[in-house]
């Protein structure tokens, strides 16, 4: 346990310092998993509280986040076909910006769903079941949710601070860093875990109220 305690605190050391390398080294201990999953909680009751407070937040950052980014991939693609096969030139940027940004698209997407519960739903069983163990089958979605979103954000933490320690250039650019897209993964899993948080509490809601416990959805009915 003291070493672990000493690991979190280089690991704080290293971020206040800003220095990548030394964030990058001082993640690959365990108590990266111990830190991530302290920030996985405490970065979902954030996004909760932010979500009660500021509701459009809450009805529309993950769209927005998809709608926006699926806008650019489409315009760099067309512009940048268009430049190639009629004007003969081409950003050299143009084929390795976009799968950074469908990344984005991509997690945002995930946090969307989650949300939406179009992702480890089952409804058609669960719809049958006891209310107890629908809200057991419930319960287990947010564990499972938080899990995944704990292990992801410490493994692409320490991608991004690895990529930032190495100063890894997107191709094309001379000085756009690639974490600065890379830190979106663990940013996106911390909204994916706020809708496993959110959800549940709506969950733990129903149950006590009498309120309906599963609810059939499909992906995109908003």
């Amino acid at each position: 346990m003291p070493t672990i305690t000493s690991d979190i605190v280089e690991i704080i050391r290293a971020v206040l310092s800003n220095d990548a390398w030394m964030i990058s080294e001082s993640l690959k201990t365990n108590a990266a998993w111990v830190l991530g999953g302290i920030a996985t909680l405490l970065g979902g009751a954030f996004f909760l509280l932010l979500y009660r407070y500021i509701p459009w937040i809450e009805r529309k950052l993950e769209s927005t986040v998809m709608v926006s980014t699926y806008l650019l991939i489409g315009a760099i693609i067309f512009v940048e076909v268009f430049r190639r096969f009629v004007l003969n030139m081409q950003a050299p940027w143009s084929t390795t910006l976009p799968p950074f940004l469908f990344l984005i698209m991509t997690w945002a997407g995930c946090a969307y769903n989650v949300k939406l519960r179009s992702h480890l739903a089952f409804a058609e069983f669960r719809v049958n079941m006891p209310r107890g163990l629908q809200f057991l089958c419930l319960t287990l979605d947010a564990v499972l949710w938080i899990g995944f979103s704990w292990i992801v954000i410490v493994t692409s933490t320490q991608v991004a601070a690895n990529s930032a320690a190495n100063f890894q250039i997107l191709l094309g650019t001379d000085n756009v860093l690639q974490w600065w897209f890379l830190v979106s993964v663990p940013l996106s899993f911390l909204l994916i875990a706020a809708r496993a948080m959110e959800n549940w509490l709506e969950d733990l809601k129903n149950l006590r109220g009498g309120g309906e416990m599963i609810a059939p959805m499909a992906i995109g009915a908003d």
